[in-house]
């Protein structure tokens, strides 16, 4: 089997490379495996060796020199998990890249021939639900209309649901997970969500006398390497539909005020924190805008089953787990050297270095 894979380099893209690395070890004939990145990683160091790579920016399919259709020539899966979170001052360029790009992927995979479409949705692509209950792959999918991110989501759904109606020969499948956290994601998610703060402000083993939550900040969360085990088992099925994708348990402010080693929880009203992160990102304090916060507060809470019971996927690593590996991983400015996007944190040292060097009088 040749599977070709958008956004490779990245976070669940370098998870699920390392998951079909061991799948085809055990393969007879193995797997052939195509990266699509717009930066190349360092091809000499797993799991990025022996791939196949080109570079592509899938926002840019058709114009001169873009490879995304020589990329998928021959391959009979693409998965594509290529996304873009920041700038997300150019709410423009993100379409671009997460709407456009997902539009670009399914022709050119039409295109090349391909069989099997399986394509990152995310849990953000829901409507808003309630935190009581549980809700399943048949709750609208229409996102929530103050958070960029959800609003892509659901775009990017609507075209994979017109792509999969008029092309009935070719299997297309989402999943749609919870927050994906690993280690080696450290780095990178403390640059797209922190910025500046995140190399100064955030221990290895974070411990706060109270941590100030809303009550509504209920989520779930998942490790990357499960979530490539569950991108496995549906091209090994040829799956097709949404899947939920979660591991347990459902994160409270209770579980993260274990994890902070916080001895009290403030519960505050989720406007006082919306306001708070549109104003430190205004004064670009940090990096996360508020549609963040209310996609957090509004995001439903996911039932598993049929991830289950069709893929017979079951996490390995629980959610807790997850979430302590990634904040540890920020602390150490953990990341993965070979891959542009999961490149470890520069020490503080050398991070103020180059931020001074623009301001530095020129020899």
């Amino acid at each position: 089997m040749r599977i070709a894979i958008t956004g490779a380099s990245g976070n669940a893209g370098t998870a699920l490379l390392r998951r079909l690395q061991q799948e085809s070890a055990e393969l007879p004939g193995g797997l052939e495996l195509v990266g699509i990145s717009r930066r190349i990683p360092d091809t000499s160091q797993a799991p990025y060796s022996g791939v196949e790579w080109h570079a592509a920016d899938v926002g840019l399919d058709g114009e001169p020199g873009n490879g995304l259709r020589a990329a998928f020539a021959g391959a009979d899966a693409v998965v594509h998990l290529a996304w873009q979170v920041q700038p997300n001052r150019d709410l423009a360029l993100l379409h671009r890249t997460n709407v456009t790009g997902t539009a670009n992927v399914l022709a050119a995979a039409k295109e090349a021939g391909v069989s099997h479409l399986v394509c990152a949705s995310s849990v953000g692509a829901y409507s808003k639900a309630d935190k009581d209950r549980r809700v399943d792959e048949g709750w609208p999918v229409h996102g929530m209309a103050g958070s960029h991110y959800s609003r892509d989501k659901a775009e990017q759904e609507a075209l994979l649901h017109r792509f999969a109606a008029d092309n009935p020969s070719i299997a297309v499948a989402w999943l749609r997970p919870g927050l994906i956290f690993q280690h080696d994601a450290g780095s990178e998610i403390g640059r797209y969500f922190l910025g500046l703060v995140h190399p100064k402000f955030v221990p290895r083993r974070p411990a706060l006398p109270i941590l100030p939550i809303p009550n509504e900040l209920v989520f779930q969360a998942v490790h990357a390497d499960d979530v490539a085990d569950a991108y496995w088992r549906v091209l090994e099925r040829r799956a097709t539909g949404a899947f939920n994708v979660a591991a347990e348990p459902v994160i409270t402010p209770q579980n993260l005020a274990r994890i902070f080693h916080a001895r009290r929880i403030l519960p505050i009203p989720v406007r006082f924190l919306h306001a708070f992160v549109d104003a430190t990102w205004r004064l670009r304090l940090q990096k996360t805008d508020s549609g963040w916060v209310e996609m957090a507060a509004g995001a439903p809470i996911m039932e598993t089953a049929r991830a289950r019971k069709e893929l017979g996927w079951e996490p390995r690593i629980s959610s807790l787990d997850a979430v302590k590996e990634v904040i540890e991983g920020m602390g150490k400015g953990a990341g993965v050297a070979p891959s542009p996007p999961l490149k470890p944190r520069r020490p503080l040292r050398q991070a103020a270095a180059a931020l001074a060097r623009p301001w530095l009088p020129r020899r």
